[in-house]
C-alpha cells in the first residue's frame, strides 16, 4: 500500500525545483531591499504557531511566498532540500511516497521546517533522533545584513549553524535546508501502557530510552500523557509492514481519549504512518475541546477540513484580538484568565517531581510527556554529540519535555503572569529549560544566562551588525 494513507505528492524534478526556489529567493531579496533602513526586518507572514503577543509592524515584511515548497528529495542519499517556509505537512507528503520521513516530525501540520529549526521542535522520535535541527546537514540563511550565507557544521559559518537553533529569527531566516531522512514502514503498532504512580512511569520511561524496547518489543516512537497523578500513560510505537485494520481519529473518535484504559494490560492500536505522524493535529492534542469540537453533537457537524490545528489557531487569534474569553468570564463575575501555553524540558530524574508540583499548583490537565536526548552520531566529521549554545542541553543525558496548553484563573493583586513565572522558577530549580514560543517573564540577566549569553551577543555582532532584526530578549520577553 502507499505510505501516504491519504493523497500526497512528490516534489518537482530537481532542476525545476531549484529553478523555482531561485525565483523565490529573488523575491525575498527584493522585499528585503524595500524595507526602510530604520525599520526592523520581519516576515510578511499571516499565520504562525507562536503564542507570544507582539507589537504591530507598519513596515513591509519579507516576501517568503516563494519559499514554501519541497525543492528536491534524494531517495538514495535519504536527504531532502526544503525551502525554509515549507510546512511539515507538505514535506511529509513529498517524502512518504519514497518510504521516507524526516527524523523528527513536529506534531502539527503547519509548523514550518525553518520554524522548527530556529524555534525548536520535538516529537516521539526525539528520544533517539534529538531535535529537528540535529538532522540538518546545511542551511542557507538570510542574515540581518541582507546576505544569504550557507552554514554547515564545519564551514566558516559553523558558529551560526550551532547558534541558530532557538534564535527565533533574530539571527536570520532560513531560505533552504538540506536535511536527513529515515526509512519508515506503512504502519505503526501502538501500545498504551498505564501507570498509577508517576515515579514508576519515570523509571520505565528512562529504561525504554536506554533499551529502545519494552517487554521484548522494539520501541521506535515514545511519548506519554498524564491525566492525573493516578492515571498516566506511555505510548510505545513500533514500525511494521504487517497488513491489518487501522484506526481513524480524524472523524468522531478522538485520539487522546483512545489512550485511556483500566490498566489490566497494555491497550493495542494501529495507525498508518501518515495518520500516526498527524495523530495530534486533528484535535490539537486535546485543545479542540475549548471550542466544543469534542462534543459529539457539535463534532458531527464540524466540517472535517476545519478539524486541524491551523483552524483552531485562528480561533485563538480571534480570542486574543477581541478578548472573547475574558468577556465571557466577566459576565460570570470571574476575573480574566492567565494563558499558560508552554513546553519545558527537565532531566528525566526530575520528571515526577515536576509533574507532581505542576498538578498540585497549576490546574491544567492533561499534560504531554516526550523524552529527548541530544543525537549521537558516529560520523567521522561529526564525532560525539553537538551542543547548541542557545538551548544548552547536556550530551548523554535524557530529558523529558512536558507540554501544557490552557489557561488558569488569575488572583486579584497577583503579579502579571504569576503562574508562568512560578513555572519558570521551578523549571530552573529543576535544572531544566523552557521553550520561547509563548509568554516569558525572565529578567535580562537570567535570560542571558539561560539562552546563550555572550555567545549570542557575538553572533548578533557578526551576522546582524546593524541590528536590523530584533534581539532574542526583545522578541521573547518584551513582545516586540
Amino acid at each position: 500500500m502507499s505510505l501516504l494513507g491519504k493523497a500526497g505528492h512528490a516534489p518537482a524534478t530537481r532542476e525545476s525545483g531549484f529553478a523555482a526556489h531561485r525565483a523565490g529567493v529573488d523575491r525575498l531579496l527584493a522585499s528585503y531591499r524595500a524595507i526602510p533602513e530604520h525599520a526592523n526586518v520581519r516576515l510578511a507572514k499571516k499565520t504562525s504557531n507562536l503564542f507570544r503577543a507582539r507589537a504591530k509592524n507598519t513596515a513591509p515584511g519579507l516576501d517568503v511566498s516563494g519559499l514554501t515548497t519541497v525543492i528536491a528529495v534524494d531517495p538514495v542519499a535519504k536527504t531532502a532540500d526544503v525551502a525554509g517556509m515549507t510546512t511539515y505537512e507538505e514535506l511529509v507528503a513529498a517524502t512518504l511516497p519514497y518510504g521516507l520521513a524526516p527524523l523528527v516530525v513536529p506534531q502539527l501540520e503547519t509548523i514550518t521546517l525553518g520554524g522548527a529549526v530556529t524555534g525548536l521542535g520535538i516529537e516521539s522520535t526525539s528520544f533517539r533522533s534529538g531535535l529537528p535541527h540535529e538532522s540538518v546537514l546545511e542551511m542557507d540563511v538570510l542574515t540581518g545584513a541582507g546576505a544569504i550565507i550557507t552554514a554547515t557544521p564545519d564551514n566558516e559559518n559553523a558558529d551560526l549553524f550551532r547558534g541558530f537553533p532557538n534564535s527565533y529569527g533574530t539571527l536570520g531566516y532560513t531560505v533552504r535546508l538540506k536535511i536527513e531522512l529515515e526509512q519508515v514502514q506503512p504502519y505503526v503498532a501502538l501500545r498504551h501502557v498505564r501507570f498509577r504512580d508517576l515515579r514508576e512511569l519515570e523509571t520505565t520511561l528512562a529504561t525504554i530510552v536506554t533499551d529502545r524496547s519494552f517487554e521484548g518489543e522494539r520501541v521506535d516512537y515514545l511519548d506519554g500523557v498524564v491525566f492525573s497523578a493516578e492515571e498516566s500513560y506511555l505510548t510505545l510505537g513500533r514500525r511494521t509492514d504487517e497488513p491489518g485494520p487501522t484506526s481513524d481519529y480524524t472523524g468522531m473518535d478522538i485520539y487522546y481519549r483512545s489512550i485511556q484504559h483500566d490498566g489490566s494490560a497494555p491497550k493495542r492500536d494501529r495507525l498508518t504512518i501518515h495518520d500516526y505522524l498527524w495523530r495530534w493535529d486533528t484535535d490539537w492534542f486535546w485543545c479542540s475541546r475549548a471550542f466544543g469540537a469534542q462534543d459529539p453533537r457539535i463534532r458531527r457537524f464540524w466540517p472535517k477540513r476545519y478539524r486541524r490545528s491551523s483552524f483552531y489557531w485562528k480561533l485563538v487569534a480571534l480570542d486574543h484580538k477581541y478578548h472573547i474569553g475574558d468577556k465571557l468570564e466577566a459576565r460570570k463575575g470571574n476575573p480574566p484568565r492567565e494563558r499558560v501555553v508552554q513546553d519545558i524540558e527537565v532531566p528525566v530524574e526530575r520528571t515526577a517531581d515536576f509533574v507532581e508540583w505542576f498538578l498540585r499548583e497549576i490546574p491544567i490537565e492533561p499534560i504531554w510527556l516526550c523524552p529527548l536526548r541530544l543525537r549521537e552520531t558516529d560520523d567521522e566529521n561529526r564525532p560525539g554529540e553537538r551542543t547548541w549554545p542557545l538551548y544548552p542541553l547536556e550530551p548523554n543525558r535524557t530529558y523529558v519535555n512536558v507540554g501544557f496548553w490552557s489557561a488558569v484563573p488569575t488572583v486579584p493583586g497577583q503579579q502579571e503572569g504569576a503562574a508562568n513565572r512560578a513555572i519558570e522558577r521551578t523549571v530552573t530549580d529543576f535544572d531544566g529549560h523552557k521553550s520561547l514560543y509563548s509568554d516569558s517573564f525572565y529578567d535580562k540577566d537570567e535570560f542571558a544566562a539561560l539562552y546563550g549569553g555572550n555567545t549570542y551577543t557575538e553572533l548578533k555582532k557578526r551576522y546582524d551588525p546593524d541590528q536590523r532584526l530584533l534581539d532574542l530578549y526583545s522578541k521573547a520577553v518584551q513582545r516586540k
